[in-house]
């Protein structure tokens, strides 16, 4: 079994450690690499040829905090999926992680089994939103950055619409190609085409663009 490489970022140590110790029981999860604040996370992500599939990453740390951290990371290394991990539960601090690309976002007050589990989804399906991000993405909080891109100069199949909305709905690309009757490198093969249609940056910004253009309700 390929275990889930994971980088926590926290400057409060007991907890960073708290945490550490929760994780490390799970059979699916490695610890990779425990840092103090932004800075040492880049650091080790250039000068280490092994990578994590997921940071956790505490916003309100010295130095390089959080959100600066997340923007160099998804420019540099696009490929690593970020929670962002926070004390502060507001709106507008939700907004502003999804917006420079953060997978998924945890309260710190979260149960054990709510970080498993988004920890999981994410590996799984590249983000996951809980109904409070959904509701800041339908509140139309998070700005549209992509190039004056609209909906109406898009044109997207009958294809490419079913497997949009099954994006939106938190599908992993088995569970499309299974409802679909579609193999998942067809599924993959239309994600890049909305992906490139949109001028979104990964499945998260689909969603994102989908609600907030009503292509889909939920």
């Amino acid at each position: 079994m390929n275990k889930i490489k994971l980088l926590l970022a926290d400057d409060e140590e007991l907890f960073r450690k708290g945490i550490s110790f929760l994780l490390q029981r799970q059979d699916n999860i490695q610890i990779l690499y425990e840092a103090n604040n932004g800075s040492e996370v880049v650091e080790y992500l250039k000068s280490s040829s092994i990578h994590p599939d997921i940071i956790l990453m505490d916003l309100k740390m010295p130095m390089l905090n959080g959100v600066e951290a997340t923007k160099l990371i998804n420019k540099e290394f696009p490929s690593i999926k970020i929670i962002a991990l926070t004390s502060y539960n507001t709106k507008s601090f939700i907004a502003n992680m999804i917006e420079i690309g953060a997978a998924s976002y945890i309260v710190k007050n979260s149960s054990p089994e709510e970080m498993i589990t988004t920890i999981n989804q994410v590996i799984e399906k590249g983000f996951y939103y809980n109904e409070e991000v959904l509701n800041v993405i339908q509140e139309n909080l998070i700005t549209n950055n992509r190039k004056n891109i609209f909906f109406e100069d898009i044109i997207l199949t009958k294809r490419e619409r079913e497997i949009l909305e099954l994006i939106c709905y938190q599908n992993s690309t088995q569970q499309i190609a299974d409802k679909l009757f579609i193999s998942p490198r067809t599924v993959e093969g239309h994600r890049n085409n909305l992906l490139l249609k949109t001028d979104s940056q990964n499945s998260a910004g689909l969603v994102v663009f989908a609600i907030q253009n009503k292509i889909v309700i939920l």
